[in-house]
């Protein structure tokens, strides 16, 4: 479509006198594309001039399409040495911004179309400009090892644009922000400085080649200092200094310029790859609420340089950085950003209005505010462009006075002054509304009455870590009022403070953690639900207090995905990065989130103890899951592939029968098939059986190594064939025969609970295969019965209970029933692994009778009950006494019991019932009896 067909709107010519150039030059155009000429000529009279400076090439510009317009200004400089390029980009400035003036003022492009005519001239002037430079010094023999065809990717330099030309969002009369690096990889060790000697005259040259004024005007301004330290760096620096600087002292306000970064000349790909590793400094893994005072700070320290104080005042006002201005809505969108970016790649946006629209998809800003907002930040940059337009000026400021806002309504389209002066206040004071209060942090409020027990636990706080710096001490001072109300309302208040002191004291810091409570108030009501329930889950999460990112996440109370999603989910994240120490830490992060999650859907009663179970196992399968192949991949590294058709992880125990509580370990055994290849095929090769054997060891490794995230599990792996003494990876073929030939009773009983869990998926159906012939083969021996006794009685004899309140140890309590539940599976020859489904089969063959069985299943209900909500209560063994009046009326809410000594009577009663119906069940038959005692 033609230019004309797609005028939509026109300026009102404020000085008809200057339209009689332009009304003369241009009568062959169509009446509504003379009378957008003669509008802007009437209202700006740097576009006046250009418009007769450009005249024979807009005959030709506006005889078709816009874009086509624009494609054919941007082509044609590759071959242009930088001698030519300085006066043909001139040129290509001029017309872009005459083109881009109109299109603007006629509603023919969008703001978006405007902005980004404009970026792609700045794009094409940076590269250009750094390809031609850089050709030159190669020339010269000053770029070491460079030939002539280097000049392409411009020997390794590369310009990021930043700021407004990052996004694409160039305004009319922009200056260009650029920071520009060298690849010092590219480059022997003995010849990066002269490299870098080069690189910073071509930036030097290449600033000047821009923004030096001539008769053909200038292309951009050009503003380098936006770099590291700026003060005291060259123009051109090396990535690795770069990298250094970021990483040692990288502030929020280069975190947010980054937002909108981009490699935009020269070394395009090295650009992208330094970008790449700034990723983990911008983005940061947790939510980032600490940013939110940095920008209120940045905000204040603007406005006091600027003397932009006080309330709104047309004249003269800056619509950039004054009240309710354009930078008002940058500074809350890119905030919001680095606040949720780190765990959401898709709010990494680098356009305002992209970044506006995907937070209002994820939740971040309400989407209404987020449209109001976009609409207002549209409207707002229109404005700036037109005071722009006029001289070609590189301001922001409203005009002072009623001459230039009659000539700013004008160039509008607007014939009312005062309309427009009102639509102007109503946008500023709304914006300055919608930002103000997410900046602005709230006044303290006044505290409850607390006692003077209660009173001296808080004066204790001053000491703590987490209250160390200033920062820290002044946002907590905010919360601290609304804290202290919200425990005065738990049931036992003096409980509940002593259980959030223990909290408080376990944090190493407190910036992050207080701002995350000062943005979202409603994490206080979960800590102190926590801190007055749960002690164990609180100094858990006084180690851990990064989880309560995931709460405001989005999804933290989403019904449970499942463990393949789980599964896929950490996959993916661990595949962002191949560097195996980053995974690692990846893997703890994103676990202990969701193992949080787990405690605190239990905690809340939105699961039941038997789902929380079946979730903590759900969970441990997704991350041996997606860890062995990060492990197999790091030891294939040094030592090749794994040898044959290579492993499979099983899970015993309470892991291969998916029921773990909040503290459990992993049983497991690798058993892997070499498949007759004797060793790996690497540069460190190793024979198969010692190559499975450190593969393990790795995992265990993984798995249970402390690091500075904590560790995922401990790790038992007593129940592989020949316990302690038997090698820690097991062959296919040589566990078919040991457990067919040579295992114990004990060691069938545990493989009634056996799960292939990771690996591969074909050993692992062998695996399968061969459980379920061994339990086929041994289910008859006469002998079970009377191992298993033995093995009941050895176990009492080896370990006492914790304690009044203990559910698994003991006669008729969770170890002793899933010991019974064992036999049933072996005896029965089933392949079931939960303790349900194993009593089950013990009644269908006739060892438990019906009643017998139900009374097993209550029982083990119960107890379960017990011991998932005691282990996520507390740390220790479980005292009543000790975990406090908000505990106890979960666990009982847990077992059913309406007061603490009915808890104590069921929890008599069931074990002593199912203490004696495993005691009869498997006391042997009186012949059997008298034939053992012979």
């Amino acid at each position: 479509m033609t230019f004309a067909a797609r005028i939509t709107r026109c300026p009102i010519p404020y000085e008809p006198e200057r339209t009689a150039d332009t009304r003369e030059r241009f009568t062959a155009f169509a009446p509504e594309l003379r009378a957008l000429l003669e509008g802007t000529a009437g209202c700006s009279p740097y576009l006046a001039d250009l418009m007769m400076r450009e005249a024979d090439w807009l005959d030709e510009a506006l005889s078709g399409s816009p874009e086509a317009a624009l494609d054919a200004t941007l082509t044609g400089f590759g071959e242009l040495d930088s001698a030519a390029l300085k006066p043909a980009l001139r040129r290509a400035k001029a017309r872009v911004a005459l083109l881009a003036g109109l299109a603007d003022l006629g509603g023919v492009w969008p703001l978006e179309g405007v902005t980004g005519a404009l970026t792609r001239l700045a794009d094409l002037s940076v590269h250009e400009s750094l390809r031609a430079l850089v050709a030159d010094e190669i020339r010269r023999g000053k770029v070491p090892g460079a030939v002539p065809e280097d000049a392409g990717t411009a020997a390794g330099i590369v310009a990021l644009a930043m700021g407004k030309m990052g996004a694409g969002e160039l305004n009319y009369s922009s200056d260009i922000d650029l920071i520009c690096l060298f690849d010092e990889t590219r480059y022997d060790a003995d010849d990066v400085q002269d490299a870098r000697a080069a690189f910073i005259k071509v930036v030097r040259r290449m600033a000047a080649l821009l923004s030096d004024l001539t008769p053909d005007g200038y292309v951009f301004r050009t503003d380098l200092r936006l770099r590291p330290d700026a003060a005291v760096t060259p123009v051109c620096i090396s990535m690795a200094a770069a990298e250094q600087y970021y990483e040692a002292q990288g502030r929020t306000w280069e975190r947010a310029a980054y937002i909108k970064a981009r490699s935009c000349g020269g070394d395009i790909a090295a650009g992208d790859r330094f970008l790449a590793t700034l990723t983990p400094f911008v983005w940061r893994r947790h939510l980032d609420f600490a940013a939110i005072q940095d920008a209120h700070d940045m905000r204040l320290r603007i406005r006091e340089h600027k003397g932009l104080h006080g309330p709104i005042v047309l004249e003269g006002h800056d619509m950039k950085l004054g009240v309710g201005g354009i930078r008002e809505i940058e500074f809350f969108t890119q905030t919001r950003q680095l606040i949720a970016g780190g765990r959401d790649p898709e709010l990494r946006q680098r356009d305002t209005v992209g970044g506006l629209a995907a937070l209002a998809s994820k939740g971040w800003v309400p989407a209404a505010d987020a449209k109001e907002l976009t609409d207002h930040y549209r409207a707002h940059r229109e404005v700036e462009h037109r005071v722009q337009m006029v001289a070609d000026a590189q301001t922001h400021d409203l005009p002072a006075n009623g001459e230039g806002f009659d000539r700013l309504a004008r160039m509008m389209g607007e014939p009312d002054t005062q309309a427009l002066r009102a639509a102007l206040q109503e946008r500023l004071e709304r914006v300055a509304e919608l930002t103000e209060g997410f900046f602005a942090p709230g006044e303290a409020g006044k505290g409850p009455e607390i006692s003077d027990e209660m009173r001296e636990v808080v004066e204790g706080w001053r000491a703590y870590p987490s209250l160390r710096s200033g920062r820290a001490v002044a946002i907590f001072k905010r919360l601290q009022p609304e804290i202290l109300s919200r425990l005065k309302r738990a049931a036992n208040p003096s409980e509940a403070l002593r259980q959030f002191d223990g909290f408080l004291s376990g944090l190493p810091a407190g910036v992050q953690l207080f701002s995350l409570f000062d943005a979202n108030p409603q994490l206080v009501d979960l800590i102190v639900d926590i801190c007055a329930t749960a002690p164990g889950l609180a100094a858990y999460l006084s180690r851990n207090a990064a989880v309560l990112d995931a709460v405001i996440g989005g999804d933290f109370f989403a019904p449970w995905p499942g463990a393949p999603a789980l599964s896929t989910a950490l996959a993916e994240r661990l595949a962002e990065q191949s560097d195996y120490e980053w995974r690692l830490t990846a893997a703890r992060i994103w676990a202990r989130e969701w193992h949080f999650r787990i405690g605190v859907h239990h905690l809340r009663g939105l699961i039941d103890a038997n789902q929380a179970g079946r979730e903590y196992a759900d969970l441990a399968g997704a991350i041996l899951s997606a860890l062995w192949p990060v492990c197999v991949e790091e030891f294939a590294r040094k030592h090749g592939t794994p040898p044959g058709r290579g492993a499979v992880v099983v899970g015993m125990g309470s892991l291969g029968a998916e029921r773990l509580n909040a503290a459990s370990d992993l049983d497991l055994i690798v058993i892997y098939d070499a498949d007759g290849t004797e060793s790996s095929d690497g540069s460190r090769p190793l024979a198969a059986r010692a190559y499975y054997a450190r593969l393990t060891q790795a995992l265990v490794t993984a798995l249970s190594a402390p690091m500075a995230d904590g560790r995922l599990y401990e790790v038992d792996m007593r129940l592989r064939p020949s316990g302690r003494q038997g090698p820690v990876a097991t062959s296919i073929q040589s566990f078919r025969s040991y457990q067919m030939e040579e295992a114990w009773t004990w060691e069938h009983l545990a493989l009634t609970r056996a799960r292939p869990v990771a690996g591969e998926t074909a050993i692992g159906v062998e695996v399968e295969a061969a459980r379920k012939a061994v339990l086929a083969a041994k289910g008859g021996a006469a002998k079970i019965l009377t191992d298993v006794a033995e093995m009941r009685e050895r176990i009492f004899a080896a370990k006492a209970s914790d304690g009044a309140w203990e559910a698994k140890i003991g006669p008729g309590r969770l170890q002793d029933i899933e010991l019974l539940a064992q036999s049933c599976a072996l005896r029965a020859a089933v392949p079931a692994r939960r303790v349900e489904a194993q009593l089950r089969a013990g009644k269908q063959a006739g060892f438990l009778s019906k009643e017998d069985e139900a009374a097993l299943q209550e029982a083990y209900r119960f107890l379960w009950r017990l011991q998932a909500g005691g282990r996520l209560l507390t740390e220790r063994p479980l005292d009543m006494e000790a975990v406090g009046e908000g505990a106890r009326a979960f666990l009982m809410r847990e077992t059913g019991a309406s007061e603490l000594a009915g808890m104590a009577s069921l929890l008599d009663s069931h074990a002593d019932r199912a203490g004696a119906i495993i005691a009869r069940s498997l006391a042997l038959p009186d012949d059997a009896a008298d034939e053992r005692a012979g």
